[in-house]
């Protein structure tokens, strides 16, 4: 209780809501496995997609006495299905590596899927459905009557049956793009947006569903003179001429489209020069950025690379206005983690609605919230194990790095126990509210202030 009385209160999270099965780590299905978290534009509604190419969606309860961050199920579809590339004898995976909502203009819900290859329009709504009774020629359960045996004539009617939910799919973006799609944009003007895989990035209109424009292409004439991939992009969220993207050296470019129809040249470029004294053979892997993404106000920008998340000023090139370093912990391990790949995990990250907080993932169903202000932040654990009843509150968590230092406390764990199965790969922050929305492994948790 110590350590929860001195938490400052911005830090301090509640255990809201889980959702998913408990099971063993043996008995967890491929796929079960979240892979995308998104929030709609006002919060009302949560979508989840796993790797088996479902897609679920949670509306918030409006109960007055009860939780403000409580959601519900509201429906569930099967977004994408495996397919068979046969010109390169690839297999196309089903699972969903993003969604995307575009705002809400009516009673239904608009959201982008994408796989690694295909891009998918679904509309979500209520549909109403009606049965007719009192038919002349057929009887109640709709067999036919004998014409000889009506005597009389009856005026047909309409009931009104429960409207169910219905999932439609509207477009089908495909075949425009040869590597794996990483990120999917809408852009401010709610009529276009953009993909992206590792070598380009293609422009598209809502409404047309069979031709894109290429904007970015960084595929060298010769592949062995390949040197980075695109690793996230997105549009800026007010004006729809400017889009950033990121790439495996660590550097973040923007993009204007007034300038050219093909943005190769950027009009800015971020990177923070790499000190010589501190290169290393993992120097290039942990720089590699996973996520990219603007402030809600559009002036700053952070990236997510494997130890850090840097918060960028558009106006200042040269070096990230704020650093925050993940877990720092593991750099003597890098070795290891590149022998078990998970040094290659792409961790997203997240704004809170007033930009003034981060929130990022880490191993052993770890989370980082970060206060960019006084540059406060604390480490909690996603965990049915740790948590003790509907009300309660995240303890912080301390990770113990000396050789010879022993768990003393439920809250301590040292480095050498840390479980790099369990992470949190996929979140997402409530766009107006305290509520956190985090994936570990087939699980989703929802914290609240």
């Amino acid at each position: 209780m110590a350590l929860l009385a001195g938490l400052p209160r911005d830090l301090t999270w509640h255990f809201s809501q889980v959702f998913g099965d408990k099971a063993g780590e043996g008995e967890i299905s491929e796929a079960d496995i979240i892979s995308a978290v998104e929030f709609s534009h006002d919060g009302e509604y949560l979508a989840t997609g796993d790797k088996g190419g479902r897609v679920v969606l949670f509306e918030r309860s409006h109960d007055q006495d009860g939780n403000s961050a409580e959601y519900r199920f509201f429906t569930e579809f099967q977004s994408h299905e495996p397919e068979f590339d046969y010109l390169k004898s690839l297999e196309i995976e089903e699972k969903i590596n993003q969604i995307r909502w575009l705002k809400r203009k009516n009673a239904a819900h608009f959201l982008l899927t994408t796989n690694d290859k295909t891009i998918k329009l679904w509309k979500v709504h209520n549909k109403q459905f009606w049965v007719e009774t009192g038919m002349n020629m057929f009887d109640p359960r709709g067999g036919p009557r004998d014409p000889t045996s009506i005597t009389s004539l009856r005026v047909p009617s309409l009931h009104r049956l429960e409207a169910r939910t219905e999932a439609r799919i509207k477009r089908v973006y495909a075949n425009a793009h040869t590597y794996h799609i990483n990120s999917v944009s809408v852009n401010s003007d709610d009529e276009t947006y953009l993909s992206a895989d590792d070598l380009r990035i293609n422009l598209w209109n809502l409404a047309v569903n069979d031709q894109s424009f290429n904007i970015v292409d960084i595929k060298p004439a010769n592949m062995e003179e390949l040197t980075e991939v695109i690793t996230s992009a997105q549009f800026h969220p007010q004006h729809c001429n400017m889009f950033m993207y990121s790439s495996s050296k660590g550097a973040v470019k923007l993009g204007d489209m007034r300038a050219s129809a093909l943005c190769d040249s950027h009009a800015k470029l971020f990177e923070e020069p790499v000190d010589a004294a501190s290169k290393s053979f993992f120097s290039e892997i942990i720089s590699s950025i996973s996520e990219v993404k603007f402030s809600h106000d559009g002036r700053y920008f952070f990236s997510r690379d494997y130890l850090t998340l840097k918060v960028w000023d558009l106006h200042m090139e040269n070096k990230p206005v704020q650093t925050f370093k993940i877990h720092e912990h593991l750099r003597p391990k890098l070795c290891d983690l590149y022998e078990n790949d998970c040094i290659f995990d792409k961790f997203e990250a997240s704004w809170s609605g007033d930009d003034s907080h981060l929130v990022t993932g880490s191993y052993h169903n770890h989370f980082k919230v970060f206060n960019r202000q006084n540059q406060t932040d604390v480490t909690l654990e996603a965990s049915r194990e740790a948590i003790e009843g509907p009300q309660h509150i995240l303890t912080p968590m301390s990770i113990l790095t000396g050789p010879g230092q022993k768990k003393a406390a439920r809250n301590e764990i040292h480095v050498d126990a840390l479980d790099f199965n369990q992470k949190i790969l996929h979140l997402s922050w409530h766009p107006s509210r305290p509520i956190l929305a985090l994936a570990a492994v087939n699980n989703l948790y929802l914290f609240r202030q």
